[in-house]
Formats: structure tokens, sequence, C-alpha cells
């Protein structure tokens, strides 16, 4: 099975479900989002999404009414497609501790989701997943998802591993192979035995062969769509390796495992 680690939910969802069958994967990690570049028609339209984006990577949007127009729109995915799409469920990191255990217990495992994330803590500011992670653990060892790349920071790579020694349970997903620090970050999760790195958007090929090598059963296939192309990660993975059981878990199977779907 080919799994998308790494997609946000698409307006209108059909176009998301074309760009999967298009690429050959059966199923999708959807993520909430509040930002649609998809939508965007010209370079004035991009520019006022990516400006959402902005303040959401930057810890300035931080309104519910953000959230829940963007959980609405996940859950409407997820109920058309239960077939192609497997749920994670964000969470607020501007509450509090309390705050977000509740979150997780009602909005992800309540919801029936498998996961948590895309988490965008601002810059410098990665500490602040500390209860989240607690939570995931208190759940029996959710996977979380951390965006990884800018304004995520080396400094920041570093904190997370240290988080995710503290609860060795939690698979911790980083994002983006680490944008323009993947060296750093391919290091980091070797490092850490439940670190995890997706793959997407990386900067240069070499990258993702690296990864692979370095990490050959804690890499995992991602798209980032509708900032990165299906098709395009695939052909990257398969770029980077050769046909056989390698290739397979780095496309599929090791998340497959985590989540109990292999």
């Amino acid at each position: 099975m080919i799994i998308d680690a790494h997609s946000h939910v698409h307006d209108p969802v059909e176009g998301h479900l074309a760009l999967l069958d298009e690429a050959g994967v059966d199923r999708a990690v959807l993520l909430a989002t509040r930002p649609h570049p998809e939508r965007a028609t010209d370079l004035e339209s991009v520019r006022q999404e990516m400006s959402v984006l902005d303040r959401a990577l930057t810890g300035q949007a931080t309104g519910g009414d953000g959230y829940r127009a963007a959980w609405r729109e996940l859950d409407e995915a997820l109920a058309s497609h239960p077939d192609r799409f497997i749920g994670f469920g964000s969470v607020r990191l501007d509450l509090s501790e309390e705050q977000i255990a509740v979150a997780v217990d009602r909005d992800v495992v309540g919801r029936g989701l498998r996961g948590i994330g895309e988490l965008t803590p601002p810059p410098g500011q990665a500490a602040r997943l500390d209860p989240v992670l607690r939570a995931a653990h208190d759940h029996g060892g959710l996977p979380v998802v951390v965006h990884g790349f800018a304004p995520t920071t080396a400094e920041d790579l570093h904190t997370l591993s240290g988080l995710a020694a503290r609860y060795p349970t939690v698979p911790l997903i980083v994002s983006q192979l680490g944008g323009l620090n993947w060296m750093t970050a391919i290091e980091v999760v070797r490092d850490t035995p439940n670190m995890y790195l997706e793959l997407s958007t990386a900067p240069v090929v070499f990258a993702v062969r690296l990864a692979i090598r370095e990490l050959p059963e804690r890499t995992v296939f991602g798209s980032d769509a509708p900032y990165g192309d299906p098709v395009l990660a695939r052909t990257t993975v398969e770029r980077a390796t050769v046909p056989g059981e390698l290739r397979d878990l780095v496309l599929g199977g090791t998340l497959g495992q985590l989540l109990g779907i292999a």
C-alpha cells in the first residue's frame, strides 16, 4: 500500500483525489489547513493565501474561527472519502497544558482521528510541543506530525529531539525533511529512535537519497500537497531508491506499521 504521509485538505477535494490517482497513491494522511493556495488564480491571490500561512507559522493566527473552519473542512473530506484519507487533528499550542490534554482527548481521539498534526510552533518555540507529546503518550503513543520547513530552526530540531526522548512511545514525524536544515534533521532523527523524517519539498534530491540511506526504516514518503505534488514526490523517492523492500517501506510500509494498517 502506498501512503502519502503528509497532505492538506483541498478545495475541492476531488482535485486532491485526482492527484492521488495520478500518482498511484492508495491513501493519504489528511491534515487540516487554514490557507488554501490551490484556490489561487494569480500572483495576488497566491500572496493572500501565503500570508495566511505565514501568520500561522509565526504564531500570529491563534483565533478559534480559523481553526473551526479548518476542522469542519477536514471532517467533511474524511466523511466523504474514508477509504482514501487518514485523518490527523491539530491542536492549538497557545492553550494551557490542561486544555491541550482535553483537546487531544476530545478533538483527536474522540473524533476517531489517527494522529496529531500538523503542529506549527513559532520559530524558537518548539518546546511548546511538550504537553502535546505528553497527551499523545497518555493515549497509547499517537503519532505526532510537526512542521519542519522554515520558520522551524536547527535549534528547534534539537529541541524536538530532546522532547521525543522524554516520550519514547510517541512517534514524532518531522515534515518537509527539515527544510534547509535537512542535514541537521537527518542527524537528530537518526540519533532519536522514535523520530521519523517525512520527505516532502526536499531542497535537493540528494537530501532524499541521503535521508533514506541513513534512516531506511524511519523515512516516509509525503507530498505536502497542495504545496507539493504527489506524482513528483513519489518519483523523487523512486529516483532515490531501487525497487524492493526499502522502497516499499518508504512509500507506505513504515507509516502503515505506525498506524496499524500495514
